[in-house]
């Protein structure tokens, strides 16, 4: 376990968790206050295309979500599924099969949640799943309930019954190339004609630096870009092809789905449908204007931490 240069509320603790025979995964966690009023720990579980640095323990001008969750008494734990960050990487493979499917991710979940509850005195933890992640955690709290106190999840991918070409086609290969214009079509393409845009332009500069450097060879491509695992986009194409990746009537745990009002990605009718297949009875929903798919990233990210901080409140009592 070594510090991790911190440039607000003070350092992060990381942590390698490594298996023989498994992928090494770097796991990460901003520790609450001994003072702290609260307790317990909340795993982000990150989506298709970033890690933890890139969202939970991004600061814009100096705070994080993570510091947000330190504030109300809770330990911020994030990590990298292998093929992100500072995890190990899947070899690439042109076979047609996709690196970094939900199973896999669910397995590499189970063994930080694990490492998580050996160092809280085996206490359960809460989730917070991103887009394809959420489809993970959701995953991981229905067979695992024992494990999981509360569940957030922050515009999940959810199944669709199938439509003629709205399903992401999956790469050939096991990895696909995002480049950084990729990432920043994301941030518009959902935001309506005469709206403002969603991130400042200098905020994106700097995230874009770390996306880019978070890849040690990004810039032997042209334009630079950062290897993804394709498995994530082979499961939202089997989900939005009718093809159940997880059941939600087997989540038992209290849950929040948090989504941004323009999010194409976990629309009303995406909420709708999973907060009502959900088993448990203590289930919210959180609507947040002017936001989209990455909500997190975005200047009504402030919006989406108070309301995740008051359900986990809620819950934590």
């Amino acid at each position: 376990m070594k510090a991790v240069p911190s440039d607000s509320t003070g350092p992060r603790e990381a942590i390698r968790l490594a298996e023989p025979g498994q992928p090494t995964l770097a796991l990460q966690v901003q520790r609450a206050t001994a003072e702290a009023t609260g307790h317990g720990d909340v795993i982000y579980v990150h989506g298709a295309t970033f890690g933890a640095d890139l969202s939970i323990f991004h600061r814009f001008d100096g705070h994080s979500w993570a510091d947000e969750i330190k504030q109300i008494g809770l330990s911020a734990w994030g990590f990298d599924f292998a093929g992100y960050g500072a995890s190990d990487r899947y070899a690439q493979r042109d076979d047609g099969l996709p690196a970094g499917r939900l199973q896999d991710a669910a397995a590499q979940l189970r063994r930080v949640v694990a490492a998580v509850r050996a160092r809280n005195g085996d206490r359960p933890v809460t989730l917070i799943g991103h887009s394809w992640g959420g489809s993970v955690a959701a995953h991981y709290a229905g067979i695992c309930p024992q494990d999981v106190q509360a569940l957030v999840l922050f515009a999940p991918i959810v199944l669709r019954e199938p439509v003629a070409g709205l399903a992401p086609a999956s790469p050939p290969s096991s990895h696909y190339p995002v480049t950084l214009l990729g990432q920043y079509r994301r941030f518009i393409e959902d935001v309506p004609r005469g709206q403002p845009q969603v991130l400042d332009e200098a905020h994106f500069l700097a995230w874009g630096a770390r996306y880019l450097a978070s890849d040690a060879t990004s810039a032997h491509r042209v334009p630079p870009s950062v290897i993804t695992p394709s498995g994530p986009l082979a499961d939202i194409g089997a989900l939005w092809s009718g093809q159940a990746l997880y059941d939600p009537g087997r989540i038992v745990a209290p849950t929040l789905l948090a989504r941004g009002a323009w999010d194409a990605l976990c629309t009303d009718a995406d909420a709708g449908y999973l907060l009502g297949a959900v088993a448990s009875r203590n289930r919210e929903d959180a609507r947040i204007e002017r936001g989209t798919h990455l909500l997190h990233l975005e200047s009504q990210r402030t919006v989406l931490h108070a309301r995740v901080n008051v359900f986990l409140q809620g819950v934590m009592k």
